[in-house]
């Protein structure tokens, strides 16, 4: 199996997404997986008139994805791609169209493969103490960490379904979307990382919200049960950009399952290559 390349939370940064680029039309990886929160930290504006999001996606993105495609040819990687929770959903449907034509395939919630390796993607994370609220959901119950916001709060930038709102939740996902299949050679690519572990470890040492100590530990409790019981092949996280300057480490197992935090909280693109025959090989590099 060819190497496979994995970023994540490159927030609209045109520089990493020029390392990113040219590291592909270097080393012509199989596939590319990008993990959320892939647009400019202001697209926190929920106004579809403000120019920033389109603006970068359409007059950036996709012309530097549409450019390296060209130049590649038939070794353009397949690239699986999931929103995070600072991409507003309104530019969800753009991310979709542009799928059909080729230049990427947009992951959340849907099953795909490459070769006989199952591709799965999920965009939600736990309740956090952001405003915008399309990529937000429930974990296990209705429960909100100290500090956060429900997501029946906060605000949204397209129109949600009242009762998903209060009543989803990320293992209810987790289990629709796995359904009975095997996961043994499955991939996920999530944008929340797993609770309690190297991963999702916040620098909230010390903080309290209404003299209520804040856990350091900001990842989902779901995730988390869901790896350790279906133990999938390969688990790709972002989100928590801290947490591997914090733990120093940014690879770990939960059984059988490798799992990788690619967020990054310097200045550098973090790029990780692995090979789905053997993912505990990963290795990271910063561009």
């Amino acid at each position: 199996m060819p190497t496979c390349f994995f970023a994540t939370d490159l927030h609209g940064l045109c520089d990493r997404y020029e390392k990113l680029i040219a590291s592909i039309t270097r080393e012509r990886p199989h596939a590319v997986f990008l993990g959320g929160d892939l647009l400019p930290r202001s697209t926190f504006s929920l106004d579809r008139s403000d120019p920033g999001p389109s603006g970068f996606l359409e007059d950036y993105l996709l012309p530097a994805f549409t450019n390296a495609k060209q130049f590649l040819g038939p070794d353009y990687p397949v690239v699986f791609l999931i929103l995070g929770n600072d991409d507003p959903r309104w530019q969800e449907e753009l991310f979709q169209s542009e799928a059909t034509q080729g230049l990427w395939q947009y992951a959340h919630g849907r099953r795909s493969t490459i070769h006989d390796f199952p591709v799965y993607g999920y965009a939600c994370v736990p309740p956090t103490p952001f405003l915008l609220k399309d990529w937000e959901c429930y974990d296990v119950s209705r429960y909100v960490p100290a500090g956060s916001i429900s997501p029946e709060e906060g605000r949204r930038s397209v129109p949600a379904d009242e009762s998903r709102v209060k009543w989803g939740t990320i293992q209810r996902d987790l289990d629709s979307l796995a359904g009975q299949e095997p996961l043994d050679r499955a991939t996920f690519l999530f944008h929340t990382p797993p609770h309690d572990t190297p991963l999702d470890r916040a620098a909230l040492d010390g903080k309290t919200y209404e003299h209520i100590a804040l856990d350091v530990h900001v990842g989902s409790i779901a995730v988390r049960r869901f790896i350790e019981t279906r133990q999938p092949l390969l688990t790709l996280h972002g989100h928590i950009h801290e947490s591997t300057r914090l733990t120093g480490e940014w690879k770990i197992r939960l059984g059988r399952t490798v799992c990788i935090n690619g967020a990054h909280d310097g200045p550098e693109l973090a790029l990780i290559r692995f090979d789905l025959e053997s993912p505990w090989d990963a290795t990271r590099e910063l561009l």
